[in-house]
């Protein structure tokens, strides 16, 4: 099933390892077979993984943007995994934490990665960050 990114006018994106950037006008891309493509808000550099969900993602993200070299990052998963589900009590979350893992056994990167967003988006309301402050 193709993919369809619409891209803002300076946008960039990862494909497949490329950093990419949209030109100066709105515009809309399909890709017509599997790729990894992470649009730059979702993009996520080692120095802003500073809070425990954030440690969560970044390996997970690094799994997906190279899945050949997958396995290198996995172990930094899950101990940064073990960690996170330590200190939380909320059922939900911890069925989200589950979820992702699970999501890593069948090599399905992308799914959890927006599994880690969740965690990200839980961490921020528990500790009153806004989307600008993080």
């Amino acid at each position: 099933m193709p993919l369809k990114l619409s891209l803002k006018p300076g946008e960039r994106f990862v494909l497949n390892g490329a950093v990419v950037q949209n030109g100066d006008r709105r515009c809309s891309l399909v890709l017509q077979n599997k790729a990894s493509v992470l649009r730059e808000k979702d993009i996520m550099q080692q120095a802003e993984a500073n809070s425990p969900a954030r440690h969560v993602y970044f390996p997970v993200m690094m799994m997906y943007l190279d899945e050949a070299g997958a396995e290198k990052y996995y172990d930094e998963f899950l101990r940064r995994m073990t960690e996170f589900m330590n200190v939380i009590a909320n059922p939900a979350v911890l069925q989200e934490c589950v979820a992702i893992s699970r999501s890593l056994m069948t090599k399905e990167y992308y799914k959890a990665l927006m599994g880690c967003r969740k965690l990200i988006d839980y961490e921020d309301e528990r500790l009153g960050r806004t989307a600008s402050s993080s």
